[in-house]
């Protein structure tokens, strides 16, 4: 999933606000229903809604997944509509807060597409309704236990959200121009400099995440962001980070000059020839992008030897929403084996499952296991040992503004 990335002023606006705004949000309290005490109760309490959506809409294959069967599929087996809106991060935080600023008695929106700073500012806010994920039959096929699923950039989801994919972060290289890929940092200097122009980043949410990565591998230590942000760590490692991207950026695309907004546009550049390498967030991309013919077959996926940051994207029940019962039957859907087995097919998404193997029934598990065999990326099975945590939302609102900064205008 893609979120906008927004900035540490933006942040800081918010979390004033949050803090200021705390009486007012006492007495919004007072219009949340407590909700219904059984699943029975929640089913009918769904039966003949409407819920509203909001979510990024940027690619075909996940609209389809939603359009052509969540949508007619709940509304055959629940009795409740799904009408959805575009929207992500910075939007659904403002859309939100407005409602919140004009004291509306219900939400214009039921459920919404988050994680990381989007999930960080909505509790700061308090927007989300919660905790409900317990109340969920299919909650119980997550492992709750695993750090990748109970802490969204460090912070406890709570109940607050669940868990709707996990992906961990690849690169991605055109196998007929790159027979060995580099793994390392310094590995990946040579490589640019010896192929001017075949590489470069994007200045959105997949690209923060690559900085991220690497500020992680130049910490040396997997765990070495883990905990609340930490000021002189962030200086120390981020000096090093600037200047190894300022010493490779003449080298970059377009020489450093510009750098694409966000992956679709890498994706093009990357089929053209024009770049040797793309990436994504989503390590099952490469697969249904091949499928799509948005990305050539001789695409191949990989992570770096010190690690890519994996981690899930969520639903959230927003505070005031009208139709709380209705979003918790859809998450609960979403989240079910039926679901999310069709959602792990790179023929149809390709996102990967948050939920675990071993609870599953056996026909999910060969089934699971089957998409597991991939041809264009590395199975999760030999790229989980690399996956990092996502650190602290502060370091990704810092990296964001500072990259500008000291990179983009330098």
């Amino acid at each position: 999933m893609r979120q906008l990335t927004t900035t540490f002023l933006t942040c800081c606006i918010l979390i004033l606000w949050g803090c200021g705004s705390s009486s007012s949000n006492e007495e919004e309290n007072t219009l949340v229903d407590s909700g219904p005490q059984t699943w029975e109760q929640t089913l009918q309490q769904a039966k003949g809604t409407t819920v509203q959506m909001m979510m990024w809409q940027g690619d075909p294959f996940i609209n389809a997944y939603m359009e052509d069967y969540v949508i007619p599929t709940v509304q055959n087996q629940f009795g409740v509509s799904i009408e959805i809106s575009s929207g992500q991060g910075t939007q659904i935080v403002s859309t939100l807060m407005s409602e919140q600023q004009a004291r509306v008695a219900e939400s214009a929106v039921d459920l919404v597409w988050i994680n990381g700073e989007t999930f960080f500012q909505l509790r700061q806010i308090d927007a989300l309704y919660g905790p409900f994920t317990d109340d969920l039959p299919n909650s119980d096929f997550i492992n709750w236990d695993s750090p990748f699923i109970s802490q969204d950039f460090q912070q406890p989801t709570d109940g607050y959200e669940c868990p709707w994919g996990n992906v961990q972060y690849c690169l991605i290289y055109n196998s007929e121009h790159v027979t060995s890929p580099p793994k390392t940092l310094d590995e990946l200097e040579d490589w640019v400099k010896q192929h001017p122009g075949k590489f470069t980043f994007s200045s959105d949410f997949t690209g923060m995440t690559l900085l991220k990565s690497m500020l992680i591998n130049m910490a040396g230590s997997k765990t070495a962001l883990d905990g609340p942000f930490d000021e002189a760590k962030y200086n120390e490692l981020s000096s090093h980070l600037w200047e190894y991207l300022n010493r490779i950026k003449p080298y970059f695309w377009r020489e450093g000059k510009t750098f694409p907004s966000s992956v679709a546009p890498m994706h093009q550049l990357f089929s053209n020839g024009e770049l040797w390498f793309t990436m994504s967030n989503n390590d099952g991309e490469v697969e249904n992008k091949v499928l799509q013919g948005v990305l050539p077959s001789s695409s191949r996926a990989y992570v770096l030897e010190g690690g890519t940051i994996q981690n899930s994207h969520y639903l959230g029940v927003v505070k005031k929403a009208k139709h709380k019962a209705g979003a918790q039957v859809l998450i609960n859907f979403l989240i079910s084996p039926e679901a999310q087995l069709r959602k792990a097919d790179p023929a149809v998404w390709g996102d990967g499952t948050v939920l675990e193997l071993t609870r599953l029934p056996a026909q999910y598990q060969e089934e699971i296991k089957r998409l597991n065999n991939r041809e264009f990326a590395p199975t999760r099975a030999s790229i989980e040992p690399f996956a990092l945590k996502e650190p602290d939302p502060e370091y990704m609102i810092r990296l964001n503004a500072d990259f500008r900064k000291y990179v983009i205008e330098k």
